[in-house]
């Protein structure tokens, strides 16, 4: 049997890489593919605990801007960089968590055009169910022993990593 010879691999838009680096890369391709289901699946667990609640007015998406949102007054701006809302948007949904009564909103004194948001009792009730949820949710992956290897404060410093490249590379681009 002839030894196995180490052969270039074609990365789409990245040219040849070595066999070796391959690899990393193959697997920072899953890590993004996993990351994307990752958030369709939390998406769709909230869509099941608020059906099982029968709280159906509320979509996925505006229950995390709720859950997001927190207790803080902020304006529109710095909720969407807080979140984690793919492919939505966010004015729309505030504007519908207005008219719901979840969320109270003012504009700026100094600023007309700045508009600051923060939740009622309605969406402060709605924060506690997201709460107690992902809360039943982390005790059961801690139960599991899923979030013990590797360490999920190891895979949450590798993701901050990650997020601080990206953000380097969109400034680079501006």
């Amino acid at each position: 049997m002839l030894p196995r010879v180490p052969q270039a691999r074609i990365v789409p838009d990245m040219g040849e890489i070595s066999d070796g680096a391959s690899e990393d890369v193959e697997t920072y391709m899953q890590t993004l593919q996993l990351l994307e289901r990752l958030h369709r699946r939390l998406l769709d667990l909230i869509k099941d605990e608020f059906e099982r609640l029968g709280r159906q007015e509320l979509t996925p998406v505006q229950a995390l801007i709720l859950y997001n949102l927190g207790e803080d007054e902020v304006s529109a701006g710095e909720l969407r960089s807080r979140g984690m809302y793919q492919g939505s948007n966010v004015s729309y949904n505030l504007k519908k968590l207005v008219t719901m009564g979840y969320i109270h909103h003012e504009r700026c004194d100094l600023d007309r055009r700045s508009v600051r948001v923060r939740l009622t009792d309605e969406g402060l009730r709605i924060r506690r169910i997201m709460r107690e949820l992902f809360i039943r949710h982390a005790e059961g992956l801690l139960c599991s022993g899923i979030l013990n290897e590797p360490p999920l404060a190891k895979v949450n410093q590798q993701m901050r990593g990650i997020e601080s490249y990206w953000v380097e590379r969109i400034r680079y681009i501006y």
